[in-house]
């Protein structure tokens, strides 16, 4: 892994090397992002308040959302906070409070959703593990979303170190 004195020198040196980790690093940014605003858009419509029934209903931890809140509000909770988690992702390269709190509502919702693959089936029921079926495959990304997320959170309290 490379630590945050090694971070700092690779965004600053030229060539393709410097070019490619911030290229690659606005990607990464770019890939987490997307996913947040454009799935936590979809929590305000029906399609998606449907589809989140069974990941609610059977992930224990989650299941107190329909009693407090009913479907809607826990959909349109859920969408308030990964709309909210990326716009401030979007800008933390330019405040490192934008990151902290983003990158924590992120990590928490990335957490979140791949926790729920200990409790639902993700194997496809007729090749069984590690063949994942549609919903293993759904959620298998959250994974590398949440490592990016632990990225940003990691490099935007890194920061807000170094200015004390």
């Amino acid at each position: 892994m490379i630590d945050a004195v090694n971070a700092s020198r690779l965004r600053a040196k030229p060539g393709v090397g410097g070019l490619l980790w911030r290229l690659g690093r606005a990607v990464a940014l770019i890939g987490v992002v997307l996913p947040l605003l454009l799935i936590g858009g979809m929590k305000f419509t029906t399609y998606e308040i449907n589809a989140l029934k069974p990941l609610i209903e059977g992930t224990p931890w989650l299941a107190w959302l329909y009693p407090a809140l009913g479907e809607s509000g826990a959909s349109y909770l859920i969408g308030v906070v990964e709309i909210g988690a990326a716009i401030l992702l979007a800008f933390s390269p330019w405040s490192w409070r934008a990151g902290v709190v983003g990158g924590t509502l992120a990590v928490m919702t990335f957490l979140t959703t791949s926790s729920i693959m200990l409790t639902l089936p993700i194997w496809e029921p007729t090749l069984g593990a590690p063949a994942l079926g549609p919903l293993g495959q759904f959620l298998i990304k959250d994974i590398a979303l949440l490592g990016i997320s632990l990225v940003v959170l990691g490099e935007s309290l890194l920061t807000a170190l170094d200015r004390r």
